[in-house]
């Protein structure tokens, strides 16, 4: 019997093709929609493979409720979205798509630290209302330098790590990291940047950039106490997961001054967006998740997915499988594994 395959939502044509060009019964929804669990759960029964996106809900009732599946593959890096315990335990593998995303999000990171601290989006609106009749000394959009400044990173994988990159090469900016893994001193040296505890990464930020996965430790750990920790003229960015922010208290340390402004990707109630954010227009620059949205990154992560679907229902192990220890085996030997 031909394996089936279900593609959760819109994927690229050629990924769909991938599936079908390797003799899978393939079931791909055009629609970028997510649909609700039930009707998830009613579309997966019977299924071996599932390409999911970020906005499923693949939990352990999910799961149950497919005893046939065999691989989940995520259009993600991350897979906060999947109840991986429930899925190893099932004998499912669960699959992401690191590192083809990591430039893309370093750019978007950098895109947000520039367009908040010079405010950017507000000299576009000021310009095309009409507003701007002459150049002055005291501008409206007087934003903060960035160049040689302090820049914080929590969380400090290969997204903050490449994040620092751009800082120190092409900012001259000074570097603190908090990991819950420090990395060894001559990486640090290689990098040039400083492990520091978080305390003192909040102290000395003018720029603080979130990039730490979210966990049960990480939700809400940039929370009222963090933020009141951080300097009145700092500038927060988050382009990693939401819940890692508490929206509520950002809202009030901006509304009181407490920091001087955030540039997010992603929110805590995604795709809800916090009015009192939605409401602010200085220093706060709002954008719908673009972090790996360059063409040729969604392409390649959407092969990546697909391409970990056939591996596994072929017997293979896929390249970056996320539960290494998921039984049964889904193939024995790969030349690399998911982080």
């Amino acid at each position: 019997m031909t394996p089936r395959v279900v593609v959760s939502q819109y994927v690229f044509p050629e990924a769909v093709d991938q599936l079908r060009r390797a003799g899978f019964d393939v079931e791909a929804r055009n629609d970028d929609e997510p649909l609700p669990p039930e009707q998830l759960q009613e579309l997966v029964r019977g299924a071996a493979g599932l390409v999911s996106m970020l906005t499923d809900r693949i939990d352990a009732d999910f799961l149950a409720s497919a005893p046939d599946l065999s691989v989940v593959a995520n259009v993600a890096v991350g897979y906060d979205n999947i109840d991986v315990a429930a899925a190893t335990r099932a004998g499912i593998a669960v699959c992401n798509t690191p590192d083809v995303l990591t430039d893309a999000t370093a750019d978007l990171t950098w895109s947000l630290i520039l367009a908040t601290a010079r405010r950017v989006p507000e000299g576009d609106a000021f310009l095309r209302a009409g507003r701007y009749t002459h150049w002055k000394l005291a501008q409206e959009q007087l934003g903060a330098d960035v160049f040689g400044q302090s820049l914080g990173i929590y969380g400090f994988g290969k997204i903050g790590q490449a994040v620092a990159r751009r800082a120190v090469g092409g900012f001259d900016m000074t570097v603190r990291y908090h990991d819950a893994h420090r990395l060894p001193r001559d990486r640090e040296r290689e990098l040039g940047v400083t492990y520091a505890e978080m305390d003192e990464l909040l102290a000395t930020a003018d720029f603080l950039s979130v990039h730490a996965p979210l966990t049960e430790s990480t939700r809400h750990g940039i929370d009222a106490t963090a933020l009141a920790r951080m300097k009145p003229s700092a500038i927060l960015v988050n382009t990693a997961r939401g819940p890692i922010v508490d929206e509520a208290a950002l809202v009030e340390a901006l509304a009181t001054g407490s920091i001087a402004g955030a540039g997010l990707d992603v929110y805590e109630d995604e795709p809800t967006v916090h009015p009192g954010l939605v409401e602010q227009r200085e220093r706060v620059v709002l954008l719908p998740h673009l972090g790996s949205a360059t063409a040729s990154t969604r392409r390649r992560m959407a092969a990546i997915a697909v391409g970990n679907v056939i591996d596994a229902l072929s017997g293979r192990r896929p390249r970056t499988l996320v539960n290494t220890d998921v039984r049964p085996a889904v193939g024995a030997t790969s030349d690399e594994t998911g982080a």
